[in-house]
């Protein structure tokens, strides 16, 4: 083992979170200046780092920019429609007041796919707040259940870009991604949502806590068909998860060249995203009176927080490509062999202690993301593994969320709980969404 190389890996994570924490620059230039730091340690000549930068990030990009940027424009579009609003009044009023906390879950888990998590939950929430002054329960009931939903959805779920940025990477096909996101994330959901809101609300007295006054109803007299809005929403999903599971599984099946023809184009991510987009472009859109100059100031805007993601994306995959070309990918690889850790722990562990230590939930996934890619070089790992390890770096990244995590506080301020009780909460919460997306991921890579 070259200690040397394995000296220069750890200084680098220290540099980074130095960065971060310490002198507060943005992760997209601290991914790069560690990178760099990364390649100097490990005796690089200036010029192979330089085009190793160009090549991380120019070769995580070509994909990653495409797809975040039409799931942003997809999302934004859903969003001031009123879709999410529809959808959510839709779901309360089949499964009625005994059932709202599984519904606010789910509706927390479908919106999240094109809608970012903060957005969702702020549109969300007053649901919920009306939901408790109707049935006087304390608003945990409904609240925890949407923050579960959304929370999974987010790290677990593509289009989402946190997953999707993980997925590139580490060269994982989003079909595989798509589908274990959902067998592991569902129940996973169900744990963290209604079954620890039930425990919790009662561990918390109301008058712990001060319940938000509901806020301004901007859902449009009649809101778009909710069947409408679920087409829209999983065609790009069941798109590309049937162009992967062909591939994996029917490929061997003779079929007419032009059938395979359209399952490859309509099943990539690109162009399953542009018709979905399409189709909100005009039954969300230009359909319900929105005009074409509306429809662009939303898409303009939407780009604005896809712009930093896509950035700091490209960044993790220049801190993977330095980790594969000073060879430290192949010695953590060796490493990991000889600890026989099991890679999903491996993968988990790094990505939650970098979330732990430095909040963002998307910088813990590109880290850990970056420095277990190249061990896949290493190991006879088949796409389904490749695909479980991204959920287990999403549960990682998931878990404990504290002070230094945006989420912490818009949970905090929105819901109005002191710090003590948000711990009690949400931080909870994401600890329960982490350890069960642990354990189900490492089920499921020895069972399958």
């Amino acid at each position: 083992m070259d200690y040397n190389i394995l000296l220069a890996v750890l200084s680098g994570i220290l540099v980074l979170l130095l960065l971060i924490l310490v002198l507060k620059i943005h992760a997209f230039l601290s991914l790069l200046i560690a990178s760099i730091w990364v390649g100097i340690a490990c005796g690089m000549p200036a010029a192979d780092i330089l085009q190793t930068i160009k090549n991380g990030m120019g070769g995580t990009l070509g994909f990653v920019a495409t797809v975040v940027g039409l799931g942003a424009l997809f999302g934004a579009i859903l969003e001031q429609s009123g879709g999410a609003q529809s959808l959510a009044a839709y779901m309360l009023k089949k499964t009625g007041e005994k059932r709202a906390p599984l519904a606010m879950m789910a509706t927390g888990f479908l919106v999240a796919i094109p809608v970012f998590f903060d957005v969702a939950f702020i549109i969300l929430l007053p649901m919920a707040i009306a939901l408790h002054k109707k049935s006087k329960k304390s608003i945990l009931i409904y609240a925890i259940p949407l923050l579960a939903g959304l929370a999974i959805t987010h790290s677990f779920i593509p289009p989402t870009p946190g997953p999707v940025a993980v997925a590139e990477i580490m060269g994982a096909q989003l079909g595989w991604v798509i589908i274990f996101g959902f067998v592991i994330g569902l129940p996973t959901a169900l744990i963290s949502g209604p079954l620890f809101a039930n425990y919790i609300a009662n561990k918390i007295p109301s008058s712990d806590f001060q319940v938000p006054e509901p806020t301004e109803n901007k859902v449009v007299q009649k809101g778009p068909s909710p069947g409408g809005i679920l087409v829209i929403i999983f065609l790009p999903i069941v798109l590309i998860v049937v162009n992967n599971v062909y591939h994996t599984f029917f490929k061997s099946i003779y079929v007419s060249e032009t059938l395979i023809f359209w399952v490859d184009l309509l099943g990539h991510p690109f162009t399953a995203l542009i018709a979905a987009n399409l189709l909100a472009w005009y039954f969300l859109g230009i359909k319900r009176g929105f005009s074409t100059q509306q429809l662009q100031k939303i898409s303009n805007k939407s780009l604005i927080p896809a712009g930093s993601i896509i950035l700091l994306t490209g960044a993790g995959g220049v801190f993977k490509q330095i980790l594969v070309d000073t060879g430290a990918g192949n010695m953590i690889a060796s490493t990991l062999n000889e600890s026989m850790l099991p890679p999903v722990v491996f993968a988990f562990i790094l990505a939650a202690v970098v979330r732990v230590l430095q909040g963002s939930a998307t910088v813990a996934m590109t880290t850990a993301a970056g420095i277990t890619a190249p061990i896949l070089s290493m190991m006879p790992i088949d796409e389904m593994h490749t695909a479980i390890l991204v959920i287990a770096i999403a549960s990682g990244a998931t878990m404990l969320s504290h002070v230094n995590d945006s989420g912490f506080w818009l949970v905090s301020q929105y819901l109005h709980l002191n710090e003590k009780n948000t711990f009690k909460t949400w931080t909870a919460m994401t600890c329960i969404i982490g350890l069960c997306g642990l354990v189900m991921s490492t089920v499921l890579w020895y069972a399958l």
